[in-house]
């Protein structure tokens, strides 16, 4: 083993059980998105996340299932067939993300993953109402399949005002009424925080209103979704102390872009969300 590989993965591990010796357990499952500490090996993040407390890992690619199992992780938020851009708000899309999905969510079922995400994709110059319409057909098209292998679809909550111009899902009352009208206990809303701080804010009162239709959520500091500490605008163990309220079963997930040392940062926000 090279010297510079080895004194990396000491490292890492140094931090990861420092780390977990302080988290206690909590209501919550923590998981957390493989893209932000996409420098980190895998193998060496998901053996840190497991000794940090970690249970779940969101958006891995398929390629690297077999790592987070070794490790005792579930896979969260598993790919899913549509893009940012271009999802279901387009019935032209149906078909082929119909196709996708039927051997993506057979793939993830066989790995028991936990949930697979879907877009809605951009408006286009699409009205709202055309779209949420849209949007009811596609999940109606593919929901049977995701019920019969037992795996959550979460349709993901994004902000068009920063980060995903034009998004057609940018709004949670606009997303609680497509799952309402698709009426499946396997499709369901991912509440990113972060991006429906920016796009209507009064996160507590929305998750108790609309916690029944909300299967999955990411955590992210305002502004910049960096750290989820005393830096930004959200206080979150007060958040995640109402999502626990609910009785929530499901998966919180860190989708963080952490600015100081990633596994320190990622520790911290553990025990931050440890209610």
């Amino acid at each position: 083993m090279e010297r510079r590989h080895f004194l990396t993965a000491s490292s890492l591990a140094a931090a990861a059980s420092s780390a977990a010796s302080a988290a206690p357990a909590g209501r919550l499952k923590q998981s957390v998105c493989r893209w932000c500490y996409g420098k980190i090996p895998v193998d060496d993040f998901a053996a840190a996340c497991a000794r940090i407390g970690i249970q779940a890992i969101d958006l891995l690619p398929k390629q690297d299932w077999p790592v987070a199992l070794k490790h005792g992780l579930t896979l969260t938020c598993v790919p899913g067939p549509a893009s940012i851009a271009d999802g279901l708000t387009r019935k032209e899309n149906h078909p082929a993300i119909e196709e996708k999905f039927k051997v993506m969510v057979a793939d993830a079922a066989t790995a028991k993953a936990h949930s697979i995400i879907l877009m809605s994709g951009n408006r286009r110059g699409m009205g709202d109402e055309e779209g949420a319409a849209n949007c009811v057909i596609g999940l109606n098209r593919i929901k049977k399949y995701a019920e019969d292998k037992g795996i959550l679809i979460v349709l993901e909550l994004l902000n068009s005002k920063v980060d995903h111009k034009d998004y057609m899902c940018d709004k949670s009352a606009w997303g609680v009424r497509v799952v309402k009208e698709v009426n499946s206990p396997m499709v369901k809303l991912l509440y990113d925080i972060y991006h429906m701080q920016i796009m209507e804010g009064d996160v507590i009162r929305t998750i108790r209103e609309n916690h029944q239709w909300f299967g999955h959520y990411h955590t992210g500091g305002n502004p910049g979704r960096n750290e989820i500490d005393d830096t930004q605008e959200l206080y979150y163990p007060a958040i995640a102390r109402a999502i626990a309220d609910t009785g929530y079963q499901g998966y919180f997930a860190h989708e963080f872009v952490p600015k100081r040392d990633p596994l320190t940062s990622l520790a911290e926000a553990v025990k931050i969300c440890t209610v």
